[in-house]
C-alpha cells in the first residue's frame, strides 16, 4: 500500500511539474512588472532579470545605459491550469502603457519597452488576436508592444529580487509601483490570491 501511496504521491508531483510554464513580458521597470504578477493566483514565481540582448551586457548598469539590446523584463512561472495565458495578457496590458515607443512614464529607453517574449507559435498567435481586439475594441488606438520570439534569460542582480517586497518605503515604490498594484488588484481581484 505504501508503494502505491508513493507511485500515485510522485505521478502527480510529476504531473504538476509538467504543467508548470514560463512567458517574459517586459513594461517598464521591473520592479512594477514583478509587483503586479506576485500574489496572482497560479503565478508560482516571478523573477526580475534581462532578455533581448547579450550575455556580456546582461547586467543593471550596461542595461540602464540604454546601449544594450536588453528590454527589463520579469519571467513568470505560472500554472495554466489555475491562470491561462489569456489572463496573464489582461494584466500585463493593464499594469502598463503599451502605447508608448520605448517609455514608461519617467522610465525611458528602449530598455523599458513593451515586450512579449513568446516561446511557441501559439503564444504569438493569442498574443497578436489579443492585440487586434484591444485596437478593435477602441481600447488603445496605437499598441507598440514588441512580440520576439524568447532566446535567453538572464537573471538581475539579486538587490533586483521582490524588490517592493524589500523596500516598501522606497519612494518609487511608494509613489509608482504601490498605487499601480493597488489599481490593479482592485479591477482584477478575482485573479489575486486572497
Amino acid at each position: 500500500m505504501t508503494n502505491i501511496l508513493l507511485i500515485i504521491f510522485f505521478l502527480n508531483m510529476q504531473s504538476q511539474e509538467n504543467n508548470i510554464k514560463y512567458i517574459h513580458f517586459g513594461a517598464g521597470c521591473f520592479w512594477c512588472v514583478e509587483a503586479v504578477f506576485e500574489g496572482l493566483d497560479g503565478v508560482e514565481e516571478v523573477v526580475s532579470g534581462y532578455s533581448g540582448g547579450e550575455q556580456n551586457t546582461a547586467n543593471y548598469k550596461d542595461v540602464i545605459s540604454g546601449k544594450t539590446k536588453h528590454a527589463e523584463v520579469c519571467r513568470i512561472k505560472y500554472n495554466p491550469n489555475i491562470i491561462s495565458f489569456q489572463t496573464l495578457l489582461k494584466v500585463f496590458f493593464l499594469a502598463h502603457n503599451p502605447t508608448t515607443l520605448n517609455r514608461q512614464g519617467n522610465d525611458v529607453g528602449e530598455q523599458y519597452r513593451s515586450i512579449i517574449f513568446y516561446n511557441n507559435e501559439s503564444e504569438k498567435l493569442i498574443s497578436e488576436q489579443y492585440i487586434q481586439n484591444l485596437v478593435a475594441d477602441n481600447i488603445y488606438d496605437t499598441i507598440t508592444t514588441d512580440l520576439v520570439v524568447f532566446k535567453e534569460f538572464y537573471q538581475a542582480e539579486q538587490y533586483h529580487q521582490n524588490y517592493m517586497q524589500l523596500n516598501p518605503e522606497q519612494p518609487y515604490c511608494k509613489l509608482i509601483i504601490n498605487p499601480k498594484v493597488k489599481k490593479l488588484r482592485e479591477e482584477l481581484n478575482e485573479y489575486y490570491k486572497k
